[in-house]
């Protein structure tokens, strides 16, 4: 007859045998989500004057469209704070990195005035 003691204990090994493989198994998920390229879409600027304040806004607008486009914005649960932040920090990389593409000192000048928001 098992004591209380060895019935827990075996309970206690088996919960933590699942709880580490769901662990490994997201960790896996991770890794096989890291391999898959990263998405994108292609900002056209051709049509706006960018010595322009107005052209330069109207870029970086779309630039903030498009990053919140790539990141996903509206679709993480704003309560499930650690996803939120993912999809910030997505915005803002995604942001400087089109901005820097464009090599245009007015936009970085603009960028540079933008906080993320939070």
């Amino acid at each position: 007859m098992k004591t209380a003691t060895a019935k827990f204990s075996e309970y206690w090994h088996a919960t933590m045998l699942v709880t580490v493989s769901a662990c490994m198994l997201a960790g896996m998920a991770q890794v096989a989500r890291a391999a898959e390229p990263a998405p994108s879409v292609t900002v056209p600027y051709g049509d706006l004057n960018l010595t322009s304040t107005q052209g330069t806004n109207a870029l970086y607008a779309r630039i903030v469209s498009a990053a919140r486009q790539v990141c996903g914005a509206g679709e993480v649960d704003i309560r499930n704070l650690r996803s939120l932040a993912d999809e910030r920090s997505c915005e803002s990389s995604a942001i400087a990195q089109a901005v820097q593409a464009v090599h245009n000192p007015a936009l970085a000048a603009l960028a540079g005035t933008h906080q993320p928001e939070g």
